[in-house]
């Protein structure tokens, strides 16, 4: 029975971010199905600016994971002004670390581009995307830092609506820009770039009112939001952020270099991998939500100092990251073939991508148990060896066997995805065992 109570416990506060973080991949959904119809260059090109985004952009994302972690040890402890410090840092420090990446990028693009490997029409298209893209990296990343804080204090649904009303000025912004409308000139692939900028910038917006007149979080949410960072909060964060990030980069550069992988093979691979990488990260938002909701609740246990019912949710995360795992598993076997039909209407890129599913259904239990495994050690301050295992998981084992077999002809597309998988399957055992010893640790000491 209290197994039972906590994993209704659990899914009340994952249910709202699993929907929540499908609808943020839902704005790539939407982007790649409406690039698509442009053509297979345009969706090439779509895949390779999403290869080098994701690496910046996650980076942001793994240090703002502090955010939730923090936020949710202050609401165990019961400690309102650690609660509004973990909020504004998180903020502030989303803007300065954005603002960073797309400078750099700005600054770096033009010489890096060329020693990519990408036909030149591909490069062509690349650049001025790419550019706008990153810019919408900043408000994206503010909306994280304020959302994390809202589900930290358990307040996840209002967050979700906001995001969803995101994706929905998206899809129409889309629909306007790429093909125009009345005054205004159709800008297909730009179009989609500066749809995602004002989406993101509207929910940052929105965010923050909605904060600023929450009568629960009153006393909870940052009377003043511009405050000097001190060196001293910057490192109690940055304790945890900097290796979550380096973890969560481990992966998601290994996913990239393998979209860069795939443009070596052709336009056809990498349409294909673009559809498959975009449905995996649809089925991925489901079990991530779920590790978003083990961190917090984990580090509100680990804030009340009660490791009893911590180990409690710890088994409980597992069940339910193998039970979801499976209902992904099931829908990409069943379903994969008419799924990549909703993308592309070429016949070459559906047949490899449903292939490519074929592989996607097979990782996602371990998938959904190493995202879990990690973020509830991050819950309990512990994320150096996290960050180790992943780059062992995925630099030396999942990538350079991905190398090897991506030149392989009898193996090709499908070798660079069953190399990842056999990444994550690596990450899944080590910390998973990780995790045991944590919390076998923190229990004897309780």
């Amino acid at each position: 029975m209290e197994f039972a109570k906590e994993i209704k416990t659990i899914m009340r506060l994952a249910l709202p971010l699993m929907i929540g973080q499908l609808s943020q991949m839902l704005l790539a959904v939407a982007d790649t199905i409406m690039v698509g119809a442009l053509g297979v260059t345009e969706l090439a090109a779509l895949t390779f600016v999403n290869s080098l985004f994701w690496v910046p952009l996650v980076f942001g994302i793994g240090f703002l994971t502090s955010v939730s972690v923090h936020s949710s040890n202050a609401l165990g402890a019961r400690d309102p002004q650690a609660a509004r410090q973990s909020c504004r840092y998180g903020f502030i420090a989303s803007l300065v670390l954005g603002t960073v990446l797309f400078l750099l990028s700005f600054l770096l693009l033009p010489h890096m581009l060329p020693h990519f490997g990408q036909a030149d029409n591909i490069n062509k298209l690349t650049s001025p995307y790419f550019l706008v893209i990153m810019a919408s990296g900043i408000p994206c990343l503010a909306s994280l830092a304020l959302k994390n804080h809202a589900d930290a204090m358990n307040r996840p649904w209002p967050p979700f609506w906001i995001f969803l009303g995101g994706v929905v000025l998206n899809v129409l912004l889309n629909a306007l820009l790429i093909h125009g409308f009345w005054v205004l000139p159709p800008l297909g692939m730009m179009g989609a770039a500066w749809a995602t900028l004002i989406s993101r910038i509207a929910i940052v917006v929105v965010l923050l009112l909605w904060l600023a007149n929450d009568a629960a979080l009153k006393d909870w949410v940052p009377r003043r939001w511009l405050m000097v960072i001190r060196r001293t909060d910057l490192r109690h964060h940055g304790k945890i952020g900097i290796p979550a990030s380096l973890q969560m980069l481990c992966e998601v550069v290994a996913f990239s270099s393998a979209g860069i992988m795939m443009g070596w093979l052709g336009e056809v691979p990498l349409a294909a991998h673009q559809v498959a990488i975009t449905c995996a990260g649809v089925a991925f938002m489901v079990p991530l939500g779920l590790s978003m909701a083990l961190t917090v609740r984990v580090g509100e246990c680990f804030g009340a100092r009660d490791f009893t019912a911590m180990r409690k949710v710890i088994y409980c995360g597992w069940a339910l990251a193998v039970t979801l795992g499976l209902l992904n598993a099931i829908v990409f076997y069943t379903l994969g073939n008419n799924i990549a039909y909703c993308f592309t209407k070429n016949q070459e890129v559906v047949k490899l991508t449903a292939s490519l599913f074929g592989i996607v259904g097979v990782f996602q239990i371990v998938d959904g148990l190493q995202v879990a495994s990690a973020s509830m050690l991050r819950g309990m301050h512990d994320t150096k060896i996290s960050a180790l295992l992943g780059f062992f998981a995925y630099w030396v084992c999942g990538i350079p066997l991905a190398y090897i077999m991506g030149k392989e002809e009898n193996f090709g597309a499908q070798g660079i995805w069953w190399s990842l998988a056999g990444g994550l399957l690596v990450a899944c055992i080590g910390l998973g065992i990780r995790l045991k010893i944590q919390q076998n640790k923190v229990h004897r000491g309780c």
